[in-house]
């Protein structure tokens, strides 16, 4: 979209609104991918630090610009709290972290182990 790439949070619906909402609030500062699901298969190449990305809500439309600040790639049993914290959906510990994903991966039909890579994408709100 205007020759940048698009970011689209969570699956389309309920959650995609509420993602965005909380990325616009400024809580939201961080979201996680699976590196074989939606990168490897998608065919899509891993953000870079300082790519600038447009936002979308759950109608496609642009929201937002965003910029990507940190990328790493991690064991899903070596996710963070720190992580979990900024992706800013409430979460109280990694422990919880890791069953929401686990559930909504499952959900995706991926089934997720300690060692299957997650890509976790730092950004930060760049133009409303």
């Amino acid at each position: 979209m205007n020759g940048l790439r698009v970011l689209e949070l969570g699956t389309p619906g309920k959650l995609r609104t509420w993602l965005t909402d909380l990325t616009l609030a400024g809580t939201k500062t961080a979201t996680a991918g699976l590196l074989s699901l939606d990168y490897e298969v998608e065919g899509e190449e891993l953000e870079q630090v300082g790519e600038r990305l447009v936002l979308v809500d759950d109608s496609g439309g642009r929201v937002a610009e965003i910029e990507v600040t940190r990328v790493e790639l991690v064991p899903f049993a070596e996710v963070t709290w720190e992580f979990a914290q900024a992706e800013g959906e409430g979460y109280e510990s990694v422990a919880q972290w890791r069953e929401a994903h686990r559930r909504y991966w499952a959900g995706e039909g991926y089934e997720v182990g300690d060692s299957t890579t997650v890509v976790c994408l730092w950004y930060r709100l760049a133009t409303p």
